[in-house]
């Protein structure tokens, strides 16, 4: 791996994402609005279940949409025949891949500050420090490989970008409603334990309600997490390049 060439192709994505205004609004401007919404909806006490409860999944909930951006950018690059091109130049697939992965981790870092600032207007006090803060970020960069290995599994069975948006959602919608804000119950749980979003939603509730950083809970949510998305980035790469890059 190139390391000249990583930045350089790492540089063309992020402008490639702020030119691109579907992507600007998944990317930053969704989790903004979703935020904003939740914190007028669940600052009435009369609901019962305060914002401070969701907060900790609207992290996992904006970052699992990296999965749909994903595919369809490699879907849409193999079908201008982009990615074709790159074989026969001295740029490197790794180089490629690697741009793609440090491209999303930068966003879901970034999504973790813009959700943790608007949270603030809401009453959202988390009790922890700057090092869990900083845990949280780390741990939403890790999640975010997930993100990008799931999203490049469903550009290789797609044989377009539209048809990529769709299936995303297979693996959007499980981690959405059994991973992120919604409450888990006895019977969910059975599901949601197999959910990357079930432990890093579990990890940060931790974290912001001002448990040690060492418990026993965020090191083995963090350990499974971190786990996870590498094994699940590493079987998207591996298939993509095998099946999909065609």
């Amino acid at each position: 791996m190139n390391t000249q060439r990583l930045f350089a192709l790492l540089k063309m994505e992020l402008k490639k994402i702020i030119r691109e205004p579907a992507y600007v609004f998944l990317m930053f401007l969704f989790p903004a609005v979703l935020t904003i919404i939740f914190g007028f909806t669940f600052s009435d006490p009369e609901l019962g279940m305060p914002f401070s409860a969701m907060a900790p999944g609207l992290f996992a909930y904006a970052c699992i949409f990296i999965i749909m951006i994903v595919a369809q950018s490699f879907s849409d690059e193999r079908e201008q025949g982009l990615l074709r091109r790159l074989s026969i130049t001295p740029m490197k697939a790794s180089d490629f891949m690697g741009s793609q992965i440090l491209s999303n981790m930068i966003i879901a870092m970034l999504q973790v500050l813009i959700v943790f600032i608007l949270a603030q207007l809401f009453d959202f006090k988390p009790q922890t420090d700057i090092l869990g803060i900083l845990l949280a970020i780390i741990l939403m960069a890790i999640f975010s490989l997930s993100s990008v290995g799931l999203g490049l599994i469903t550009a290789t069975i797609s044989k377009s970008a539209g048809v990529a948006t769709g299936l995303s959602f297979l693996f959007i919608l499980p981690q959405m409603f059994l991973g992120t804000f919604i409450p888990i119950t006895s019977n969910t749980r059975v599901i949601a334990i197999f959910l990357p979003s079930y432990y890093v939603t579990d990890a940060l509730t931790s974290i912001f309600n001002g448990d040690s950083l060492l418990s026993a809970n965020i090191l083995i949510d963090f350990g499974v997490v971190s786990i996870v998305s590498i094994i699940i980035v590493i079987i998207g790469i591996q298939l993509f390049d095998k099946f999909g890059n065609k």
